[in-house]
């Protein structure tokens, strides 16, 4: 059973953050990109990359690096219609709606995915240029 008393721990915490901050220590926030375009920039495999080229990439495999998330794009991508409601890829990977749309949300910050609002339903379709082209940042052999 644990001792817990918030003020100690509080006070603590709030002067080891102040120490770090008056030192210069504190991590640096990440910078903004914006990643609703797909990437473009050489092929990792052409040489070494930039600090911002590495950071684009980086961010967009993020985005991907759920099983979720990657599982959503697979059913975007074999959608006959070429788009999905919320509502049924929530069903296909058993979720709830909610942790569905926060999942999309991640895809769609990253340009993989485009959303559009049909009454009471949303209607999300893959960004097939986004995805090709990191896969091709990749490996330029990839998806030729």
């Amino acid at each position: 059973m644990s001792n817990y008393s918030g003020s100690i721990d509080d006070a603590t915490s709030s002067t080891y953050v102040n120490i770090l901050w008056q030192n210069g220590c504190m991590p640096k926030a990440l910078p903004v990109v914006d990643t609703s375009e797909p990437v473009c920039c050489s092929p990792v495999a052409a040489g070494p990359i930039d600090d911002d080229g590495a950071l684009e990439i980086a961010l967009r495999l993020k985005a991907l690096a759920d099983p979720v998330r990657v599982k959503l794009v697979s059913l975007l991508f074999s959608a006959e219609a070429g788009e999905v409601c919320g509502c049924d890829l929530a069903a296909a990977v058993g979720l709830a709606e909610s942790t569905v749309s926060h999942h999309l949300s991640q895809l769609r910050r990253a340009g993989m995915v485009e959303s559009e609002r049909r009454g009471m339903n949303v209607y999300h379709r893959p960004r097939r240029d986004s995805l090709v082209a990191l896969c091709t940042v990749l490996d330029p052999n990839c998806c030729r």
